[in-house]
């Protein structure tokens, strides 16, 4: 996928504790990232930043970098809702993908690894529709890996346990599990037969902008999530990037055109909502993921490609610059910037 830019008209939460956990120490490693100072000026009419509710104001001030959650993986569950409860798992009396994956992954879980945090977030973007649409499916998206499971059945455990077992549990353990019993750590550990379980899974092609937009757990991201979301919709097409919107899959219509057969393609995005990833008063919180297949503006792989990056204090006169800076370019805009993941795992800063 490139982002040469073309035509201008196309239009933790964590499941194992109820507070994120930050990582902030300093890297062992120099980072090699292209980086510039700070967002430049919009040239366009850009959306006004909204007022923040009464009491509670944003931070302006404090350190940005390294504020990133740790994690191995993020689930990312497709609810077609732009907001939850304030605990992602109490949605429909606890009835919901999020709590089951807790009951197996969360704290005290049979598959709980302290040393293997996974977390798991509720968006906006809907689930893919099966063509069996009586058997209620969840869909899922699994980042940095970019993979995307379009259904997962809600009529039975053995599903959630599979996705658990086949995708989201270590290929190899920390070595602090060294001393538990071989049959604990061989339960810990992924075993890939799982997968065949899970029909439709593929490998994610969308960049994915993803927003804080959680106003159940607090107002300032619920304020500043859909103007931001809007901005970025609008914004993304000037840079020649088509926004997705629906499902991803829709067994009950004709296939699209297989890539490659449609003549040029553009790039393309989906832009949603994501419940609570920690520094409310940061906002707007936002997480680009830009898959590993993604080309800059001259056709070579992207400097970001395979890397999920965060941002603090973006506004929507920073859309602009976002998209050109980051997306398009591949350039990391120090002021905003919490942290970055890369497809390994590994957590980066500046």
């Amino acid at each position: 996928m490139s982002l040469l830019p073309l035509a201008r008209a196309v239009t933790v939460r964590s499941a194992r504790s109820a507070r994120p956990q930050f990582f902030a120490a300093a890297p062992a490693h120099p980072r090699f990232l292209n980086t510039v100072p700070r967002c430049p000026s919009p040239t366009c009419e850009c959306a006004d930043t909204p007022e923040m509710p009464e009491g509670l104001q944003l931070d302006y001030e404090g350190k940005l970098n390294g504020l990133i959650s740790t994690y191995a993986e993020q689930v990312l569950i497709c609810t077609g809702r732009n907001d939850w409860s304030s605990r992602i798992e109490e949605d429909n009396s606890g009835d919901n993908l999020a709590a089951d994956l807790k009951e197996l992954i969360g704290r005290g879980g049979i598959y709980s690894d302290p040393f293997h945090n996974i977390s798991v977030l509720n968006s906006s973007f809907p689930s893919s529709i099966s063509r069996r649409p009586k058997v209620q499916t969840t869909s899922a998206y699994l980042l940095p890996s970019f993979k995307y499971v379009p259904f997962l059945p809600r009529v039975s455990f053995d599903s959630v346990e599979a996705f658990v077992r086949g995708y989201l549990l270590p290929e190899k353990l920390h070595p602090m599990n060294d001393g538990l019993p071989q049959i604990h750590k061989d339960r810990l550990l992924r075993n890939e037969a799982y997968q065949h379980l899970l029909s439709g899974v593929r490998d994610v092609d969308d960049v994915l902008v993803l927003i804080c937009g959680h106003g159940g757990r607090d107002m300032r991201c619920g304020v500043m999530g859909p103007v931001l979301q809007a901005e970025f919709e609008t914004q993304l097409p000037n840079a020649g990037i088509q926004v997705s919107h629906g499902p991803l899959i829709h067994e009950g219509v004709s296939a699209p055109a297989l890539p490659g057969t449609g003549g040029e393609e553009l790039p393309t995005a989906r832009v949603g909502m994501i419940s609570h990833i920690g520094g409310h008063k940061f906002a707007g919180n936002i997480i680009i993921y830009l898959p590993p297949n993604t080309k800059n503006n001259a056709g070579n792989p992207h400097p970001l490609a395979g890397q999920g990056v965060w941002y603090g204090r973006i506004e929507p006169r920073h859309v602009e610059g976002v998209i050109e800076e980051t997306i398009v370019k591949g350039n990391i805009i120090t002021d905003h910037f919490r942290g970055a993941i890369k497809q390994n795992g590994e957590i980066v800063r500046l």
